[in-house]
């Protein structure tokens, strides 16, 4: 049974950046994921928003993480090679009730250190985006929004990790965890581990992973949402847009993606089945962009997709069973039932954004308590697959000089090479999907019609070798 100092449960955009933070200590670390591939659950579906930190608490530690991840945004993604779009947000008030709560937040932005934030006119709403419904009555102005992949954020981290040390197991579902001594002894379907520290990073299964050992004390009970995107032709507007509506409930949010699509969403709806898309969700997300962006074009619109949002509630013991106490968490739901043992349960907004801050924050949990010492030779920088569409023409040139799969495009759509996908596919990419997180090959117009083939053709020469 091999020993390690760490394991992570779970290579979702939290736990790889948890692992990839472990790496920065002298310390063994394992990444074990349950499915074929990295980033495949919550973060495969959410808004991709980086938040600036007005929504959040004052004093809270998601303020504090908000504020500064926010920050060094930019830094994080040049090191792991990630397109970033700061392009500033605006949330649109269209009478009292919602001026009132954008004043509360400007209150509470300041508060939480937010920079640059400004509480604006209707008319300059309008001159910022004159693409919106008319009548705004103030908006709030954030600069420091922005938007990121998701996926290929989480898929950078974890290839980082791995480049610094980390063994990554997937396929490998933890089934059990014991205790031996001092250590813990984590059991998948295949093998046995034992290892002083574990980080619980399990997405939805977060709870049950934890009560593998322990007693409820947090569970997530999801909710469901749908999403539309429109193709990157749709004029779009410049800024992320935050619609807060007069009436109870929340309006429709629109984010102009560093791919150049507009996406719209969420709509909010009790889970059905996990990742499943309902026609009464994407009819609603339609009503609510003809209200707000009367001039969209939703007839250029190319898929919808469905997420789950974690809703994390604390547990108590009734009568010899454990029910919710109807309680929600306010901060980030960290728990640490025993030495060693640390779990995120329930991580939602704005989870992606403290991606990093909460994997630092674990790591440096982890070291305190391994006594270990900083590792100097972590390297935080990871080479992105080169992406001939975006180079000046002499460097694009040179590399298909260099590498002729970079010169023949096999999406069309996106504009993706023979190259790209080949790279992809040797970093870790099992199917279609993989090879679409990584490289934006049927992202597109035709969502893959014409290059699904073509990818798969390529996935199987993989398998046999002859790539």
């Amino acid at each position: 049974m091999k020993h390690y100092d760490a394991v992570v449960i779970g290579a979702g955009v939290l736990g790889c950046f948890a692992a990839r933070s472990l790496c920065r200590w002298k310390l063994s670390t394992l990444l074990l994921e349950g499915a074929g591939d990295v980033c495949t659950g919550i973060t495969r579906a959410n808004t991709a928003i980086i938040y600036p930190g007005y929504d959040n608490r004052p004093g809270s530690r998601k303020a504090r993480m908000t504020v500064r991840a926010n920050a060094a945004f930019p830094r994080l993604c040049e090191e792991l090679e990630v397109p970033y779009k700061r392009c500033g947000s605006l949330m649109l008030s269209y009478g009292p009730a919602g001026d009132r709560v954008l004043g509360q937040k400007l209150a509470q932005g300041r508060e939480n250190g937010v920079s640059d934030l400004q509480l604006i006119s209707g008319q300059q709403a309008e001159e910022l985006e004159p693409g919106l419904k008319k009548g705004i009555s103030s908006a709030l102005y954030a600069p420091g929004t922005g938007t990121v992949n998701p996926w290929q954020l989480g898929i950078a981290a974890c290839e980082n990790a791995v480049k610094n040390g980390c063994e990554l197991r997937l396929n490998s579902p933890v089934t059990a965890i014991g205790r031996q001594g001092k250590d813990y002894i984590v059991e998948t379907a295949g093998e046995c581990f034992s290892c002083a520290v574990v980080i619980n990073c399990a997405g939805l299964s977060a709870d049950k992973v934890q009560e593998l050992l322990f007693p409820p004390r947090i569970r997530i009970f999801p909710d469901g949402a749908d999403y539309l995107v429109l193709d990157k032709n749709v004029p779009a507007p410049r800024h992320i847009l935050f619609h807060e509506t007069e009436e109870k409930g929340k309006g429709l949010t629109a984010v102009p993606t560093v791919e150049g699509s507009l996406l719209l969403g969420p709509s909010r709806r009790p889970l059905t089945e996990p990742y499943a898309v309902e026609q009464k969700g994407i009819e609603e997300l339609k009503a609510q962009a003809a209200k707000l962006l009367p001039g969209l074009n939703m007839d250029m619109m190319i898929r919808s997709f469905g997420a789950v949002r974690p809703k994390p509630q604390m547990m108590e013991l009734r009568a010899g069973e454990y029910v919710p106490t109807g309680r929600d968490l306010g901060d980030f739901p960290m728990d640490r039932p025993e030495p060693g043992f640390f779990s995120l349960i329930g991580v939602k907004t704005p989870g992606l954004t403290c991606a990093e801050e909460l994997g630092q924050y674990l790591a440096a949990q982890a070291a305190e308590y391994l006594d270990a010492e900083p590792n100097p030779d972590f390297d935080p920088r990871r080479a992105a697959i080169p992406r001939p569409a975006a180079l000046p023409f002499a460097e694009r040139k040179a590399l298909v000089e260099a590498e002729p799969n970079y010169g023949e495009v096999l999406c069309l759509c996106e504009d993706v090479s023979r190259g790209e996908i080949m790279e992809a596919i040797r970093r870790g990419a099992v199917d279609v999907e993989g090879v679409k997180r990584r490289t934006g090959a049927g992202l597109g117009r035709c969502q893959g019609g014409r290059c699904r083939l073509l990818i798969e053709a390529l996935l199987e020469e993989y398998r046999h070798g002859k790539l």
